[in-house]
């Protein structure tokens, strides 16, 4: 009889949730809805000498000698470098070793509490598959600082999440090249020692005047997409937020339906602030002066800030910013700044005086990021 009566109950309960679901209630669309703001995240402890970071390959794989330079580089930074086990591995002819093996070297990092960043070796494609095979709890109970940028940037979203700051920037692939005396290596370096960037950005013609604040997220637009509406790990949805995107070789129409599905999403309604980082080899098959044009085309209809031509991503100056950080932005018709509320040493760079000699062909570029290109390139 009981078993008859809970059944009956939730029979109940399912056709009236159904009936609910089918009513013409616009609190269930996406559009509109209130979303609770993205809590601040904690600044994970700066480093001193002798502390350990790790190298870990979370993506693709990279040659030996390509760590071993970064080890070294490292090591005149004053810091004492632990190579993940599993990074020298191979699987499908890509990563640097099977999901399980990549997330076993992400974790025993972060519960290892001599260890005090992270710094990726290079991006790809895998960080996706470690979503599921990381517990967000030992991310929150040991913060420390995870370092990289392109497929990176999944790792980032699950690090704000649990509420850990994470920085954006260069990886061993681009430290080794240059033996860390590039401009993105050494602003890491600082940042990484306490120094807190604050950057001034030359005008650009796409760019929107305002003041905006709000916690930083994104990174590369074909890695984050995919976590909206879909993954434990969306920061998208939450309220107060300043979106940071950039992208390597994917043209202007998969731009476009990747900016369309986060609107589809009300991403956008959270949004208070944009910066758009470099958009390398997006191609030429819809006429747009640019990818900052097509997107401006877009982003005129909020009425909030919008920085382009922020010089972060996959071009030669990829300066490193902090993820999960409460961003305060000020565009003018004269240019822009973007600051980060973290305590440190505050340093004001202007972005404009940085020219870094080019370290990668576009070829290499793309290919580093996973992407197809084209010898010529």
């Amino acid at each position: 009889m009981g078993f008859k009566k809970k059944t009956i109950g939730f029979a109940v309960l399912c056709l009236s949730m159904m009936f609910t679901a089918c009513g013409d209630d616009s609190s269930t669309a996406p559009r509109g809805l209130i979303h609770k703001p993205l809590a601040e995240c904690t600044a994970p402890a700066f480093l001193k000498k002798g502390d350990k970071v790790a190298l870990l390959s979370p993506s693709y794989t990279v040659p030996d000698s390509t760590i071993q330079k970064t080890a070294d580089v490292l090591k005149d930074w004053g810091f004492s470098p632990v190579i993940g086990k599993n990074v020298g591995k191979l699987d499908a002819g890509k990563y640097a070793g099977t999901a399980e093996e990549r997330a076993e070297d992400f974790v025993n990092a972060i519960k290892d509490t001599s260890i005090k960043a992270i710094l990726c070796n290079r991006g790809g494609y895998g960080t996706i598959q470690l979503v599921d095979l990381i517990d967000p709890k030992i991310v929150e109970d040991n913060p420390k600082w995870v370092i990289g940028y392109s497929d990176v940037t999944t790792l980032h979203a699950m690090q704000t999440k649990a509420g850990v700051m994470s920085i954006h920037g260069t990886m061993s692939s681009s430290i080794a090249k240059t033996e860390g005396k590039d401009d993105n290596s050494t602003l890491l370096r600082d940042l990484l020692k306490g120094e807190v960037p604050t950057y001034k950005v030359p005008k650009h013609e796409f760019n929107q005047t305002g003041k905006g604040e709000g916690i930083l997220v994104g990174g590369n637009m074909s890695t984050f997409v995919p976590l909206v509406g879909a993954s434990d790990i969306d920061v998208f949805q939450d309220d107060g937020i300043i979106l940071f995107m950039e992208e390597i070789g994917e043209n202007l129409r998969n731009i476009d339906r990747m900016f369309h599905s986060i609107e589809l999403h009300g991403v956008m309604e959270n949004v208070r602030g944009v910066i758009l980082g470099e958009f390398v080899s997006s191609g030429t098959d819809l006429d747009y002066e640019s990818t900052e044009a097509m997107l401006s085309k877009y982003l005129k209809k909020y009425d909030i800030p919008v920085i382009c031509g922020f010089p972060a991503g996959h071009d030669d100056v990829n300066l490193p910013i902090v993820m999960g950080a409460k961003v305060k932005m000020d565009v003018t018709n004269d240019g822009a700044t973007v600051s980060f509320d973290i305590k440190g040493e505050k340093k004001t760079i202007d972005t404009d005086k940085l020219v870094n000699k080019p370290q990668l062909s576009k070829a290499l570029l793309k290919m580093y990021a996973g992407k197809t290109f084209d010898v010529e390139e």
